[in-house]
């Protein structure tokens, strides 16, 4: 079913566990995380990139969603998120869109102009009972990027993020705390920092970068107060690992969907693994939602 993402993540922090944010690119990639969610008995929030909405649509993207919520995801909560909208319009169209969430990402630019930017997000996404996700301290890398190691990871101080959720009046906090997009092996959590933001703008924290850090640091993040983990690079390298191998597998096929399928397989295990991991799995029982 379809609900506010307020519902997810409010259930989630007077719970103590993490719902993760899943990262999706087509139809394949829709049906892979609803069945784990099922399968999981699990809240998801299904997101989508600016990227992905040049590539399907944005009416596309969310029809699919809201019909796969519906009818395959029919026991447990799904919301719809924007990740990473750079620009006030992108942002604007998915609010008319009936997003229940959107991430305005100014971290690029200085403080003061990231929030002046994210700040009018707000004050229009309000008004339309929307939430809106801020970020500071840019956060390196790109979803499914595999390199290794990734040199000079910025982190946010924490002076800035006090004074952007102040100033702007955020629902969710994004912030470079040692993590980044892709999969790279000098990835970290600065659990002291994120228990420092955590104490002081007292607003459900979403941890980036989530994908192929260690699986000890992500229980610990959780139980310092992490409340969505964006997972992107884990779910690409599921569905083009496993498409590859079709493929190599089955050179004289020549009906996509025969190729296609094992992918919503492959996405759904992953996700699954990662819901079991941030402790929302079993969930559902206690979720009150707002349709």
């Amino acid at each position: 079913m379809l609900v506010h993402i307020k519902e997810i993540v409010k259930e989630a922090e007077r719970n103590h566990y993490a719902v993760g944010a899943f990262n999706i690119h087509n139809l394949e990639s829709v049906l892979g995380v609803a069945q784990a969610a099922m399968r999981a008995n699990s809240p998801a929030i299904i997101q989508v990139s600016e990227g992905a909405i040049k590539y399907m649509g944005l009416k596309p993207i969310t029809h699919i969603v809201a019909t796969v919520a519906k009818n395959i995801a029919t026991r447990v909560p799904i919301a719809l998120h924007l990740d990473h909208g750079k620009s006030f319009d992108a942002v604007f169209e998915c609010i008319k869109a009936g997003f229940s969430s959107v991430h305005i990402d100014a971290s690029d630019m200085p403080l003061d102009e990231n929030i002046n930017l994210t700040k009018s997000v707000v004050e229009i996404a309000h008004g339309k009972n929307v939430w809106v996700q801020g970020e500071v301290g840019a956060i390196l890398g790109g979803h499914g990027q595999v390199k290794g190691v990734l040199e000079n990871i910025p982190v946010a101080k924490v002076a800035e993020v006090i004074q952007f959720v102040k100033e702007t009046g955020v629902d969710t906090i994004a912030a470079a705390i040692g993590t980044a997009h892709g999969v790279f092996e000098n990835e970290d959590i600065r659990l002291d920092l994120l228990r420092e933001i955590k104490q002081k703008t007292k607003i459900p924290f979403v941890l980036h970068g989530g994908s192929g850090v260690d699986e000890e640091k992500i229980k610990n993040a959780v139980k310092y107060g992490v409340n969505i983990i964006n997972i992107g690079t884990e779910i690409k390298l599921a569905f083009t690992d496993t498409l590859k191998k079709t493929c190599a597998e089955n050179p004289d096929e020549t009906d996509p969907r025969n190729l296609l399928y094992p992918t919503i397989k492959a996405v759904e295990d992953a996700v699954y693994h990662q819901m079991c991991l941030f402790g929302s799995s079993g969930r559902c029982n206690t979720v009150k939602v707002e349709t």
